[in-house]
């Protein structure tokens, strides 16, 4: 599947601050569904600001090597169904706030498709083939997810380890209905406060794991946007939740 270019983007709180600065305009690139991802002194500042919507726009990064559509509804994706196996490691849950954005205001996106997809506490993805593991056949940590009527989906899964050369991180792609037969489709992923990885990590099976993992601000990825796709999950009685806001501009 191409792979779709990188884009810079802006949250709602730096664009009001860049507004405040002077005047700008906003330019959308043109996929299916779009970011903020540029701005130029063309309009007055007051005007543009009023317009800009509640909710967060994202920026798209690369889907990668690893996605498969297994098409698996499911809300718990530590399950393998191929043996009913339960991934290990510290449970994570993680609801997605998916808006769209349209005429300068945010609306809950409801129905729209939300898959992730992440490699378990030592690195692996299911059901594909690497140099460092053969997984095929196994489907853990995949899934999606419709939103519902507000907006959201939620998925019960755990804290990702690391994959060679990657900072942590969690793959997602959301597709929705467009004109006609076509959807639209936007894919990200969504990385990981330090400080809660380097306690996770502390913990078995994690400690296990060979090598070192990168760092956010030494990943190629991150380095792109990935500030702006930053989870910092908060501890619950089972392990950790984390939300992720989205605002997505649909053509």
């Amino acid at each position: 599947m191409e792979q779709k270019r990188l884009i810079e983007t802006y949250s709602r709180r730096q664009l009001l601050r860049i507004f405040g600065l002077g005047s700008a305009a906003i330019f959308f690139d043109h996929e299916p569904f779009r970011s903020i991802s540029n701005y130029a002194p063309d309009f007055k500042s007051d005007a543009i600001a009023a317009n800009v919507p509640e909710c967060v726009v994202r920026p798209e990064q690369t889907e990668g090597p690893f996605f498969v559509d297994e098409k698996l509804n499911r809300s718990d994706i530590r399950v393998d169904p191929s043996d009913q196996s339960i991934a290990a490691g510290v449970p994570l849950r993680l609801q997605f706030q998916v808006s769209r954005i349209a005429s300068g205001a945010c609306t809950a996106l409801s129905g729209a498709i939300v898959d992730v997809w992440h490699c378990d506490a030592r690195g692996a993805y299911s059901d594909v083939r690497d140099s460092q593991f053969n997984t095929r056949g196994k489907k853990f940590l995949r899934g999606f997810q419709q939103t519902n009527a507000k907006g959201m989906a939620e998925f019960l899964t755990i804290y990702p380890g690391w994959y060679q050369g990657r900072a942590v991180h969690i793959h997602f792609k959301i597709r929705s209905a467009g004109q006609g037969s076509r959807a639209d489709e936007f894919t990200s992923q969504l990385y990981f406060d330090e400080a809660v990885s380097d306690q996770v990590f502390k913990q078995a099976p994690y400690n296990n794991q060979r090598g070192r993992r990168v760092m956010n601000d030494a990943d190629f990825l991150f380095r792109r946007g990935g500030k702006e796709l930053l989870l910092t999950p908060a501890k619950s009685p089972q392990g950790y939740i984390a939300k992720f806001d989205i605002g997505l501009q649909s053509s």
